[in-house]
């Protein structure tokens, strides 16, 4: 994604005032003062004001403001479900200082997609503060969910097509993800209890939403669907995706400033056991995909992450980048049999072996020597 000119990020679009948004002064959002001289007029300047939605955009939307706390793009719950997991109540105050250093500009409020970049991309106005209803898939969805995703999604990976969802229907991740979701009304999704991780609770999307087996176009793929009721749909229909390794913390020459780096990112294809499973994701296989947290990911501020192996490293994952016709699919022997595509103990790192006992494959499926075509 392309960064914004400065102007741009400021500038308000003339029809801005013929909309509901614009029908409002500039001072109740953003305080100031109504004057003519610049100074004078910007004094006590709220840049952000959806950063407290609840003094601002509340006042229209309070159903929305009631439930947002609740999602998990505001509270980031996510990020300390996996890390109080990993590491020790002694540790907290040295992973909040982390945490705040690194973690905490991924939290995202409304105006961060509904008007604006978000921050952690570098702000600035979208389109002349035109609010959207729906966010933008490049300039705020991918903006944060870029690095995997979005070049996913998008077909960014050489020799690699987009996403079919995308390549056909030029879907945009709100056609999956609903506004309930997104704005934390686990209610309305059917959810007794609000999720502490992207992948607690219900399967939300899921692929069955649209797809159901009874609907499809021939009687080969309902038996083939039918007979595979026990694998995710990426097994079969997702190509290879991002993994990561070894995140951990480094200085900058520059500004003496610590940052996260990783050693090294890599496209990846392998099928493991599901560690989450439960009523709504009860397949015995998945793709799994590497995380980048290492033993010593936060060494740097004095957390050692004693229950590094609580978790695995190799996590339930669901890549956005799903094909009707795949590797997988070209015949039964593509998978039965074939330990190449499979997360075999001599594919984990030693050190991360016994953290991956739940996802590691024992014994691959066996071979059966047949194909689709020859059905």
């Amino acid at each position: 994604m392309a960064p914004l000119e400065p102007w741009e990020k400021v500038l308000v679009d003339e029809t801005f005032a013929e909309t509901v948004h614009g029908a409002i002064a500039c001072t109740e959002c953003h305080g100031g003062q109504q004057e003519a001289s610049k100074d004078a007029a910007h004094s006590d300047l709220v840049a952000k004001p959806s950063a407290d939605p609840g003094a601002v955009c509340g006042t229209c939307h309070a159903e929305v403001v009631e439930t947002y706390p609740n999602s998990l793009h505001s509270s980031q719950e996510g990020y300390w479900t996996v890390i109080n997991a990993r590491s020790t109540p002694e540790d907290h105050p040295a992973l909040e200082e982390m945490f705040g250093n690194h973690c905490a500009s991924c939290h995202t409020d409304c105006g961060d997609c509904h008007v604006s970049q978000p921050s952690p991309v570098g702000g600035g106005l979208i389109d002349g503060h035109l609010f959207n209803a729906t966010p933008s898939l490049t300039r705020n969805c991918t903006a944060c969910h870029g690095s995997r995703v979005g070049n996913e999604y998008l077909g960014k990976h050489e020799d690699l097509k987009a996403d079919v969802h995308f390549r056909k229907g030029r879907m945009k991740c709100t056609d999956c993800h609903s506004a309930a979701e997104m704005h934390g009304d686990y209610a309305a999704l059917g959810m007794e209890e609000t999720p502490d991780h992207r992948y607690a609770g219900g399967m939300v999307p899921a692929c069955t939403d649209c797809h159901q087996v009874e609907n499809m176009s021939t009687q080969k793929n309902v038996v083939n669907h039918k007979v595979h009721g026990q694998v995710s749909c990426q097994v079969c229909h997702s190509v290879a995706y991002t993994s990561c390794d070894g995140c951990h913390v480094q200085v900058s020459e520059e500004s003496g400033k610590p940052y996260f780096s990783t050693e090294g990112a890599y496209l990846t294809f392998f099928i493991g056991q599901n560690p989450l499973k439960s009523a709504d994701r009860a397949y015995d296989y998945i793709t799994v995909r590497h995380i980048p947290v290492a033993p010593t990911s936060y060494s740097y501020y004095g957390a050692n992450q004693p229950n590094f192996d609580t978790l695995p490293t190799w996590a339930y994952a669901t890549p956005h980048n799903i094909q009707l016709q795949t590797p997988q699919t070209e015949s039964c022997d593509s998978c039965h049999g074939n330990a190449e595509i499979f997360l075999t103990a001599d594919k984990v790192s030693a050190q991360e072996r016994n953290a991956n006992q739940s996802v590691i494959i024992k014994d691959i499926p066996e071979l059966i020597m047949d194909s689709f075509g020859d059905e």
